[in-house]
């Protein structure tokens, strides 16, 4: 699914409790995360749930892979993979992330302890690409 997909789902959800009804089925589509990969060097800290991440890089485009323990979480990781994804790491860094979840109208209504982990994993993506 891609970034477009989302976005249009999302115009046509009428409350809070649709909008996270959409996540938690976004979450389910993530891609397995590799077990091997579920180590301290690869956590999101920051975040009330425990949350994995890691990258690739083919060419000038990268590739992010994550996972989350916890359901929601793995919804906005899937946004953020549509949204990161197949980019370039200047591309990446250019990204509004922020303004994305705002259009989306998750910003406001998530609590502030998941917004606290949402932008540790923006900031942990973006310091990635920078470092490509």
């Amino acid at each position: 699914m891609d970034l477009k997909e989302i976005e249009e789902n999302f115009e046509f959800l009428e409350d809070s409790e649709e909008r996270f009804e959409y996540l938690i089925e976004l979450g389910k589509g993530l891609d397995d995360f590799p077990d091997d990969q579920r180590t301290d060097d690869n956590r999101v800290y920051g975040c009330q749930s425990k949350v994995w991440l890691i990258s690739e890089q083919a060419g000038d485009r990268m590739t992010f892979q994550a996972d989350s323990d916890a359901f929601i979480v793995r919804g906005l990781l899937r946004i953020l993979l549509a949204l990161y994804n197949d980019r370039t790491p200047q591309q990446v860094g250019e990204a509004d992330a922020e303004g994305l979840f705002e259009r989306l109208g998750l910003e406001a209504q998530l609590t502030q302890g998941r917004r606290n982990g949402l932008h540790s994993m923006i900031k942990r993506i973006r310091q990635i690409a920078a470092e490509a």
